[in-house]
């Protein structure tokens, strides 16, 4: 029985390096080569950005047309997010390597939260998009702000770190 006090690092291996699909990272889910859930995060990130920014002028000018933006940008960001959504937990269930890896259930529930919040921005204007803007609209916009830079980042770091959920191309 061999001393596990004693045991070098050539002696111990890493159990998810040594998972069978470890090295499986390419997106399955994409049109000619080209991966769905990167193409479609852009959207609901710039749209949660937009809507903010929409708020912030809203308050500065105190223009209806910023009020309305801001609903139809918050609710655009929550649709768009679902597509992101579907298509990143598609690559999260189907592709072992991005599955097994602990980072990427991190990026997933970060979004999921993301997500509801985004959702929830959008559903709290649907019943007077100018009277919610202030304060709370605005509130919720910039914490979507700060949440979506947070998985934005895990996200990145998937991608450029670990090679998640790309492809090779045709």
């Amino acid at each position: 029985m061999p001393d596990k006090m004693n045991n070098t690092p050539d002696d111990l291996t890493d159990p998810i390096l040594e998972h069978s699909g470890y090295d499986t990272t390419e997106s399955l889910v994409g049109i000619w080569g080209h991966p769905l859930h990167a193409m479609t995060v852009a959207f609901p990130v710039a749209l949660a950005f937009c809507t903010f920014g929409a708020d912030l002028f809203y308050w500065w000018s105190g223009e209806l047309f910023w009020a309305r933006a801001a609903i139809w940008a918050a609710g655009t960001a929550f649709l768009f997010g679902l597509a992101a959504g579907l298509t990143g937990t598609a690559e999260l269930l189907l592709v072992p390597g991005i599955r097994i890896r602990a980072p990427a259930w991190t990026h997933f529930v970060i979004a999921v939260l993301l997500l509801s919040l985004l959702g929830t921005n959008w559903g709290y204007r649907l019943q007077g998009y100018q009277a919610a803007v202030l304060p709370y609209g605005i509130l919720l916009s910039g914490f979507n702000v700060l949440v979506v830079m947070v998985t934005g980042w895990h996200g990145g770091k998937l991608v450029f770190d670990y090679r998640l959920g790309t492809s090779k191309g045709i």
